[in-house]
């Protein structure tokens, strides 16, 4: 059969239209190729927060695991964590550097108050998605005035009000005392304790605040316990924990003890400080805990172990701010997997802040992920849980 030139001609026409719109289909941001996504973040490797260094070892592992396994999307993820030394001016020069020498399409995941608020008014200048990072703070979930900042932590002030209703609820008539940084990340979750704690019998009686530049805190709990407190709650960071919960033992003070999920670490914060000196202690949780017992068969416990000890050797799975890097690793691939192959910065924002009761591995039963344009914050709910022996137990809700 004889085909009309006519009709050839406009096939092929039709065909090569076909390809351009197929190949427009692909939209690429800054470090975008058909084989490669580069990302970058910055941690604390050194300096006074650098129990946090587990966080970036651990999702520098994760991303090499998914790259072994094919990347996302067909394409390998070029994870660049650099060191902050949890100091504002490194934070800014390695943002920088990210973004003007690596030209990555985001800064994703970066660990801390301190470092996040250096860099948030640089990148939302410049409209680079500064995405999941690892802070709670309430100025990281304000679309309005930082559209690209979007956090991945729960929110300091809902943590602090999960304690203040605990302890009013089941200490109801504690003398308490607060030990917290000087800080947006300790005055937010004082903010929200007050508020969870309400106008109940168990009452504030002291607060001692610290900068964290300072080499101990140790005139503060002997300021603390002066007080007369039976309770004493740390809004911190890793190293005044684990200081001032060995001052207090050595003190011979004995209050109930509260812990902000960041300083919660078996491994970072309660083995430095003593096991013997945190048992009854209570904390938040959102994630499964290697290291309990309840959870040794449960296939996304076993999945993390065996991810740990292949990918992060060194670090060990009890330790929580090693978990912490494992979830928010995922939740950042499930928002490049949600791009596709528009691939830009743009639309990385969009699919950044419009998850709908996501899951990924290591969260408990009946927490999940769910953020809007207008809140960005993904976690809605917390659970208690209290330190036996070695580990984290849930308290039952």
């Amino acid at each position: 059969m004889k085909i009309p030139a006519l009709v050839v001609i406009s096939t092929l026409f039709l065909g090569g239209s076909a390809a351009v719109v197929g190949a427009a289909e692909k939209k690429y941001g800054p470090g975008v190729t058909d084989t490669e996504i580069k990302i970058g973040q910055t941690v604390p490797y050194s300096g006074p927060a650098s129990a946090f260094s587990s966080y970036g070892r651990v999702m520098t592992g994760y991303f090499q695991m998914l790259n072994e396994k094919g990347g996302i999307n067909g394409r390998k993820v070029n994870l660049i964590s650099l060191d902050n030394g949890f100091s504002p001016p490194k934070a800014i020069e390695q943002t920088r550097k990210l973004v003007e020498s690596d030209e990555v399409l985001a800064e994703v995941g970066t660990v801390g108050t301190v470092p996040n608020i250096a860099v948030q008014k640089y990148l939302n200048q410049n409209k680079v998605p500064h995405i999941f990072i690892s802070a709670g703070g309430r100025r990281f979930n304000d679309p309005q005035n930082f559209p690209w900042t979007v956090p991945f932590y729960p929110p300091f002030e809902m943590e602090g009000a999960t304690f203040g209703q605990f302890i009013a609820k089941k200490l109801p008539n504690a003398k308490i005392a607060v030990l917290y940084q000087n800080d947006d990340y300790g005055k937010d979750y004082l903010t929200g304790f007050k508020r969870g704690l309400g106008t109940g019998a168990a009452k504030i009686v002291a607060e001692a605040t610290y900068e964290i530049s300072y080499p101990t805190v140790d005139s503060e709990v002997i300021q603390l316990k002066t007080s007369g407190a039976d309770t004493l709650v740390y809004f911190t960071t890793p190293k005044f924990a684990a200081q001032a919960i060995k001052k207090a033992n050595e003190l011979n003070w004995k209050p109930a003890q509260f812990l902000a999920s960041p300083v919660n670490s078996v491994q970072g914060v309660l083995t430095p400080a003593g096991l013997d000196n945190v048992q009854g202690a209570y904390t938040t949780q959102f994630t499964k805990q290697a290291g309990d017992p309840a959870w040794a068969q449960d296939p996304e416990v076993v999945d993390y172990i065996a991810f740990m000890k292949k990918w992060a050797p060194n670090d060990s799975p009890n330790d929580f701010i090693a978990l912490s890097g494992y979830v928010n690793a995922q939740a950042i691939a499930l928002g490049l997997k949600r791009c596709g192959d528009n691939l830009t910065r743009e639309n990385l924002l969009t699919q950044a802040t419009t998850f709908n009761k996501e899951r990924v591995g290591m969260l408990l039963p009946g927490i999940e992920l769910t953020n809007t344009k207008e809140n960005y914050a993904p976690y809605r709910t917390l659970r208690m849980a209290v330190f036996e022996k070695t580990s984290w137990k849930l308290l039952e809700e």
